[in-house]
């Protein structure tokens, strides 16, 4: 996953090339989809996608999947591969959203939507038709997570039961996790480290 510096985006320098993502599975095994570049995209690695993936094996298809600071959209087109049935990706980067656009189109792809603005401003508005499956991978060092987490349970984005995949750096401070959230998975990687929860409903 690419993902660029605003607060729609991950963060880590970039030179202006023009990249890829690779898709592990499912419908576009294999096919290498092309990365506009921008300050700050900080790709992960096809082993952790690889490992996230095996967690949700039986979760995606048929899903509605959340992608909440998209970048190159390698979480989301990963989903669309594996037959999700609808993916939000949201992008405040202009070029980076431009880019998830054209790649959606060169794979004829009408289950998905990117939109491009700031992430919070887009969890603040709310949600009438809540999400199975959310991706969270904010920029290193911005504290987005401890924002982003309660406007997801507060403002209607997550189904019950919901699987929200989480992804921090190692050495940040972990942001607060709801009661309900359950943790499934943790895991690490280099300076990265990465969960998987699972949202029950909150008690009344």
């Amino acid at each position: 996953m690419a993902r660029s510096k605003t607060s729609s985006s991950r963060s880590t320098p970039s030179a202006g090339r023009t990249g890829t993502i690779r898709l592990i599975s499912g419908q576009w095994r294999g096919r290498k989809l092309p990365v506009h570049d921008v300050e700050g995209l900080r790709p992960t690695t096809d082993r952790v996608k690889e490992t996230v993936f095996n967690w949700l094996a039986t979760e995606v298809r048929d899903s509605r999947c959340l992608d909440v600071f998209a970048g190159s959209g390698s979480l989301g087109f990963e989903a669309l591969s594996r037959f999700a049935s609808y993916v939000m990706m949201i992008e405040q980067e202009p070029k980076a959203a431009r880019q998830l656009q054209t790649n959606l189109n060169t794979l004829q792809c009408t289950q998905a939507q990117v939109i491009c603005r700031d992430a919070l401003q887009v969890l603040q508005a709310g949600c009438h038709e809540p999400f199975e499956l959310v991706f969270l991978d904010p920029p290193f060092r911005k504290n987005l997570l401890s924002q982003v987490i309660p406007l997801l349970e507060q403002q209607g984005w997550l189904a019950d039961r919901a699987l929200i995949y989480l992804e921090r750096e190692r050495d940040g401070e972990a942001p607060a996790i709801p009661p309900n959230w359950q943790l499934l998975k943790d895991k690490q990687a280099g300076q990265v480290c990465y969960q998987l929860y699972l949202r029950e409903k909150p008690s009344s």
